[in-house]
């Protein structure tokens, strides 16, 4: 297993999203969870082969998301996925689980189980109002879990998530200090309005400026267009529909596209 902390020294690391097609006991018909590891596992190996850094494992197919708490065989399920990409590519990609569309305590449950990395939190501070209704942090209860059952694993959370509004006026960058600062989370992420949509520089910058001493990473819809001036902003990024073969999210991952993104991100 690779630990998450040794991440945050690599120059400009970046990771790819297994976007899992419905789980078993979805809204929507699913494969089959030996369909969905069989490709979480093909498209792990593109991003190990491309030269990634991490992977987070998550259930995007499970749409339209619970806005509370997923049910215990989602838990399962992405433990049992994000543990085989573990065993198979740990030694070259970071593992981590986001389960969607803010279950922070179950991620470190399959986090805890699969031994991975890290998890990501869609909202731990503040209030969004989401198409799921809405959505509170739970910062307290997600850091003395974590202390329970994964320690070492590290909290990425986003700062005023993509397809989310927030409850109220919040200044971006107090809101950015709050997170790193009084939530305790390891990484900062800013994406923008939607899943594919370019993140603003102009407010990377701010948060940049705002909140120096985190790291702050790109969430959503970096391109090799974008990516030198995204790059210059930021600190790492989650790069996901750009990876899929045509940009298309029900598409393989693939290796060719993972291989320029890296390069391009990593350039100095």
């Amino acid at each position: 297993m690779r630990a998450f902390a040794p991440l945050l020294k690599i120059h400009y690391p970046v990771l790819g999203v297994l976007h899992l097609p419905p789980l078993p006991g979805s809204p929507r018909p699913s494969p089959g969870l030996d369909t969905i590891l069989s490709a979480a596992l093909r498209d792990a190996e593109a991003l190990a082969e491309g030269g990634a850094d991490g992977v987070i494992v998550e259930n995007l197919g499970d749409a339209p998301f619970s806005g509370d708490l997923v049910e215990p065989h989602v838990t399962a399920c992405l433990a049992v996925v994000a543990r085989e990409v573990r065993r198979r590519f740990g030694d070259r990609l970071v593992v981590g689980v986001n389960a969607l569309r803010n279950d922070a305590l179950a991620a470190l449950g399959a986090c805890a189980a699969a031994e991975a990395g890290f998890i990501r939190v869609n909202v731990l501070v503040g209030a969004m109002v989401t198409d799921q209704g809405l959505l509170q942090g739970r910062a307290r209860e997600v850091l003395l879990y974590r202390q329970r059952v994964c320690p070492e694993a590290g909290v990425l959370a986003d700062v005023l998530v993509k397809h989310a509004s927030p409850l109220g006026t919040p200044d971006l960058v107090q809101t950015a200090r709050d997170t790193f600062l009084r939530a305790g989370a390891d990484v900062l992420i800013l994406s923008g309005s939607g899943t594919g949509q370019p993140t603003d520089p102009s407010r990377l910058r701010a948060v940049r400026e705002g909140v120096p001493e985190a790291p702050l990473w790109i969430g959503s819809g970096v391109t090799l267009a974008s990516a030198a001036t995204l790059r210059a902003v930021s600190t790492g990024a989650i790069v996901g529909t750009a990876l899929h073969e045509d940009g298309a999210l029900g598409a393989p991952l693939s290796r060719a596209r993972v291989e320029r993104m890296v390069g391009e991100l990593k350039a100095r």
